[in-house]
């Protein structure tokens, strides 16, 4: 079973559409004791990166995730804010300590010609393609006004150009997550959830 963290920070239910599409059992939940019996976290969210460490930390999740997830190795997919969140500190609105599974911060995108917030389909590129290899086309939707920037570069799985190459997604280990939205990517992002839940099934 799939646990569907539910903390307040949108877009649990297409991202529920999706897996039940694909036949994935899943659960949308905030209760310990079915996360803990859950086989992999799904960590989704939009919004800004303090909020979502306070409503993460208001339902005593922080420890209990980073329980599962880094001392018990269970499997972890993190969408949008989800991966945001991995990562040690964020920015936005203000400096915020985040989950730190992943060493690097969370940074605003400060560009002079483009429009922000980063918004809109776009194609990746794929640097490890451990769970992109049923997809057809590159091209995933993105809604993000703040990108990754992690310490080690060998944790970065894929990448977009938006007036220099962005973090798309990230994988090390047990973690995967992607900055795109894989339930609004149609077949693309569909197929990757279905990789992923195919190959640790």
């Amino acid at each position: 079973m799939v646990a569907i963290i539910d903390y307040g920070m949108g877009n649990v239910a297409s991202v529920q559409k999706a897996l039940n599409f694909l036949k994935i059992d899943n659960i949308i939940t905030d209760n310990h004791d079915l996360i803990k019996e859950s086989s992999v976290v799904l960590l989704p969210g939009v919004g800004s990166f303090a909020q979502g460490m306070k409503n993460l930390n208001d339902r005593g999740l922080v420890e209990l995730l980073t329980n599962e997830v880094i001392i018990k190795k269970k499997k972890f997919i993190g969408i949008c804010l989800g991966m945001q969140l991995i990562m040690e500190k964020g920015m936005e609105p203000f400096e915020c300590q985040g989950l730190g599974w992943i060493k690097g911060n969370v940074i605003k995108f400060e560009l002079e010609n483009l429009n922000v917030p980063h918004m809109g389909w776009n194609n990746i590129d794929i640097l490890n393609d451990t769970y992109y290899k049923q997809c057809q086309t590159k091209d995933f939707y993105f809604i993000h006004s703040y990108h990754v920037v992690p310490d080690d570069k060998e944790n970065i799985a894929a990448t977009v150009n938006y007036g220099f190459d962005v973090v798309a997604s990230i994988q090390k280990e047990n973690i995967f997550a992607t900055q795109f939205h894989p339930e609004k990517s149609q077949n693309a992002g569909l197929s990757i959830l279905k990789t992923f839940f195919e190959t640790n099934a």
